[in-house]
């Protein structure tokens, strides 16, 4: 029989764990002397006596030197795998809407590099097990260490982002203190050195600069450059066409051709639009005033841009009004649409001149995602149910459309506020328009954030005017009749 006793136990390392060799082979490590129990009954050695020199061998302290705090090392283990868990679960809610329904290619990788990075927090979470454990894999520390700090970025964009505008959501619950979090678990992985089992540590953490430089460029690219850069082009017409006299009444039917062309690079979506023809009366004077003092009184009714000197006492009465889409409606690159109208006038009509508006308001898709199934459906003002949901007060005969709008990128939504977009429209007055957290329950617009948010989306307003000699109109139907 050998002097040399056949169990040998290693002093404590840095964590408190203490290896074990049974003849010369290494049969494991022992965090205690109950698991260095259960270990030798495993080996089919129940009833060895480890208090006797001849069968153990103790080195670094005896039986009773088991530094390992395990209450600390289990609180460790389950903060570390639920806040990965927990970033991971972000990470996707977050990713997802933008890796399956992004408008472009871009804003679609964004989203993808979202989901990624949470399926590696995953992995990360499942190695925590292993490296505050037994650490049979040399890179289970790193793979930790890739998760902590995909959550520092990520958690300190989404502070950073929601910091530029302070508004309360939900996800504040969440990435606030997932923040925290990250920055204690980098406390503790830089303190444990936790990258030191790499093989390569260097490629390691150019891998870790790289994907992290991919990630912002992306997202960069697709918030601010590409729906910066992207043209946006309309053809808008508006013309009248032969007039043709009422075979049973005295009156001119005219025809109007209405026609828009999304000639850009974007989809939109048409927010409201709206034509309206009027009838201009004028008072005649051979002698007529100056051009200039015309124009200075036509400043004070609103007419920038219209100074003669033979007309004085020019006024503008609504004769047709309507509109060319319905709230909402998706206007592709390259589409063109056409509308005929007809309306009517009398034939000793006092008007010298007709004019026509066209007019559409719309929002980049590129910018934004309208909920249109909400959006288009009509609330008039004068039926009591709508107008009390969606009139505060003194509201006119209108309609009255609101939806949601969320930005065209996720991360930006859960650091906002939700915002909406109202629209109005009535035969009366001029379309109006607005985009801001209004929702009709609280507080009312705040111009300042309405101005910014239209910026944002890059909601713009094109538009189109045509006039025709009403005498051209009764003198191309004079030439219809029979002689």
């Amino acid at each position: 029989m050998s002097i040399r006793p056949w169990v040998v136990v290693e002093a404590p390392d840095g964590r408190g764990l203490r290896r074990v060799t049974v003849g010369g082979e290494n049969a494991g490590s022992a965090w205690s002397l109950r698991e260095l129990r259960r270990m030798l009954d495993r080996l089919g050695y129940p009833d060895v006596d480890v208090e006797d020199a001849a069968s153990v061998c103790w080195r670094g302290g005896d039986s009773g030197t088991w530094p390992d705090r395990a209450w600390r090392r289990y609180a460790t283990i389950v903060l570390m795998t639920v806040g990965l868990l927990a970033s991971a679960v972000l990470n996707g809610v977050i990713g997802w809407p933008d890796a399956s329904g992004a408008l472009t290619f871009a804003q679609r990788i964004t989203g993808a590099l979202l989901v990624l990075s949470g399926l590696a927090q995953v992995a990360a979470a499942i190695s925590v097990l292993d490296y505050w454990g037994r650490r049979q894999s040399r890179i289970s520390g790193a793979i930790v260490l890739l998760g902590v700090l995909i959550s520092l970025a990520i958690d300190s964009l989404l502070l950073l982002m929601w910091l530029e505008e302070r508004e309360y959501t939900r996800y504040m619950l969440a990435f606030m203190p997932l923040w925290c979090w990250s920055v204690w678990a980098i406390f503790v992985l830089v303190r444990e050195k936790s990258w030191r089992g790499v093989p390569q540590p260097k490629r390691f953490a150019a891998g870790v600069f790289a994907s992290a430089l991919l990630t912002a460029l992306s997202l960069a690219y697709s918030t601010m450059y590409q729906p910066t850069v992207a043209p946006m082009r309309f053809s808008l017409k508006a013309e009248f066409g032969k007039a043709r006299e009422d075979r049973g009444q005295p009156f001119l039917q005219v025809p109007l051709k209405l026609s828009v062309k999304n000639t850009g690079e974007v989809s939109v979506y048409v927010i409201i639009d709206d034509f309206t023809v009027y009838g201009r009366t004028a008072k005649y004077s051979e002698q007529g005033t100056s051009v200039e003092k015309e124009w200075k009184k036509g400043l004070d009714e609103d007419r920038e841009d219209e100074a003669e000197r033979h007309i004085d006492q020019i006024a503008f009465s609504s004769i047709s009004s309507g509109r060319f889409y319905r709230p909402g409606t998706v206007l592709e690159s390259g589409q063109e649409d056409t509308r005929e109208h007809v309306f009517q006038i009398p034939m000793n009509v006092k008007y010298d001149l007709l004019h026509v508006d066209l007019q559409i308001v719309y929002m980049r898709k590129d910018r934004g995602r309208i909920d249109v199934k909400k959006f288009r459906k009509p609330h008039p003002s004068w039926k009591k149910k709508e107008g009390r949901s969606y009139c505060r007060r003194n509201c006119p005969e209108e309609l009255v459309y609101f939806g949601a709008v969320r930005h065209n990128n996720n991360l930006v939504n859960v650091t906002r506020k939700p915002r909406h977009v109202l629209a109005t429209w009535s035969p009366k007055v001029a379309p109006v328009y607005s985009i801001s957290s209004y929702d009709f329950r609280g507080k009312g617009v705040d111009f300042a954030e309405e101005s910014r948010e239209v910026d944002r989306f890059g909601i713009s307003t094109i538009e189109s005017s045509s006039e025709v000699s009403v005498a051209e109109l009764l003198r191309s139907t004079s030439s219809l009749r029979p002689s």
